[in-house]
């Protein structure tokens, strides 16, 4: 397959709302009323079903894990980072939901793993450090994905580089709420119910 029809199954893997289906079947309401409003599993957390919630971030990472993985397999490196990169925009802007998604960032972190897995478990130790000192997911997430193009060049991917920036500027346009918050001191805690 050349690597834009691999970016496009990309993109339709990320734009699957792993969130609001599972919120949906578990009877917890539309994910887009409750809380932040967000269909990650942050928000799905403060359902106050944390089975649901860890379904969501596997389920959300692994879409984005998955994109790269085919695409290496059957079009190379090149077709891997453009299907990560696409799925990272499907969870974003999925077509489903009228383009209107959550933050990216299970599926960044799900991305960075299978495009380069010491990548992406730093920048998951990263969040994971950065969540248990401070509660603050935002923020974990904010700082992972600050820290990615600087891994992905410590690490030796120069090539991975352009995509880290990328997904981490949109994460950061994506959280502007919440950097809001930050500075205002009103940001929630991880776990709190919406």
């Amino acid at each position: 397959m050349m690597p834009l029809a691999w970016a496009l199954l990309g993109y339709l893997l990320g734009s699957i709302p792993f969130g609001l289906v599972i919120a949906r079947a578990l009877g917890l309401g539309d994910l887009r009323k409750i809380g932040s409003g967000n269909i990650g599993a942050t928000n799905v957390l403060r359902t106050g079903n944390r089975p649901a919630a860890l379904a969501t971030l596997l389920l959300d990472s692994g879409k984005g894990a998955i994109a790269v993985l085919l695409a290496r397999q059957f079009g190379g490196e090149t077709a891997a980072i453009l299907a990560g990169g696409a799925a990272f925009l499907g969870h974003c802007f999925p077509v489903w939901l009228g383009f209107r998604g959550g933050k990216g960032v299970a599926t960044f972190l799900g991305t960075l793993i299978a495009l380069h897995w010491p990548l992406g478990l730093a920048a998951c130790a990263t969040w994971a450090l950065m969540a248990a000192s401070l509660r603050i997911s935002s923020l974990s997430a904010l700082t992972a994905a600050a820290l990615a193009p600087i891994l992905a060049w410590t690490f030796g991917r120069s090539d991975l580089i352009l995509v880290c920036l990328s997904m981490a500027a949109l994460i950061f346009l994506r959280h502007r709420a919440n950097i809001a918050r930050l500075r205002a001191g009103t940001e929630p805690r991880i776990g709190r119910k919406g």
